[in-house]
């Protein structure tokens, strides 16, 4: 299968690390997405990834913590499950290099946008860990600014869902799934498929996302591809 979009990032929940068990990491669920991730490195995919912390932390739980405190560990996390996935790439014989944006020399690069983009001309997958590196900013915006940092394609943003709709599906029998819509759409109808920041970095660098069910093997494939498997959020 040719693909379409030959620099992509990845963006990946927390929560899906953890596959049933809910919370952690289940190294078998890692494993499996490592796969998917190997096959279209493989096609020629040069791809980034970034990931959430859910599956550790979910932000503060207590009105007493201050919010950057909150952060940084939520930041920590995500580390944590660039580990992982670093770790289940290298067992498939997948190059990769964690980039991180705190400095920690022992676990990572200190983030650099033009090693990033060395990495990825050379045919490693590059794992952004730490979010951004500053609090009040979430892992959807940190997806998007090394998405536009790197000159990706496509955002490929996998959920346990299979697109965006209007409403809740779990929630509304109604709730209407789009095949394609604009960023624009998106902000004024405040769907939260990602942060408002996340949505508006990505319609100013002309950065189309797709949206899709990360739990049907082929639709990484499909998307790098140029079908549409979920939803596609672009330009009107």
């Amino acid at each position: 299968m040719e693909l379409k979009y030959k620099r992509v990032l990845l963006k990946l929940s927390g929560e899906v690390l953890a596959g049933t068990r809910g919370s952690g990491v289940d190294y078998d669920t890692v494993q499996e997405i490592a796969g998917y991730v190997k096959k279209i490195h493989q096609l020629g995919a040069e791809v980034g990834i970034v990931i959430g912390a859910g599956n550790f932390w979910r932000g503060r739980s207590n009105p007493n913590m201050e919010r950057t405190t909150a952060d940084y560990m939520g930041m920590l996390a995500t580390v944590m499950n660039s580990l992982a996935m670093s770790d289940a790439l290298k067992y498939l014989g997948v190059e990769n290099k964690v980039l991180s944006a705190i400095p920690m020399p022992q676990v990572g690069e200190a983030y650099n946008r033009e090693n990033a983009v060395n990495y990825l001309s050379e045919g490693k997958v590059v794992l952004f860990a730490a979010g951004t590196g500053s609090p009040f900013f979430s892992t959807d915006t940190a997806a998007a600014l090394r998405a536009a940092e790197i000159d990706a394609e496509l955002i490929l943003l996998a959920k346990n869902i299979d697109g965006v709709y209007d409403c809740d599906p779990a929630k509304f029998e109604h709730a209407k799934k789009y095949e394609k819509i604009s960023f624009t759409e998106v902000l004024s109808k405040k769907l939260g498929v990602m942060d408002l920041t996340s949505i508006t970095i990505c319609m100013d660098n002309h950065i189309p996302i797709s949206v899709f069910d990360l739990n049907v093997p082929e639709n990484i494939i499909k998307a790098c591809s140029g079908l549409n498997v979920g939803t596609i959020i672009e330009e009107a």
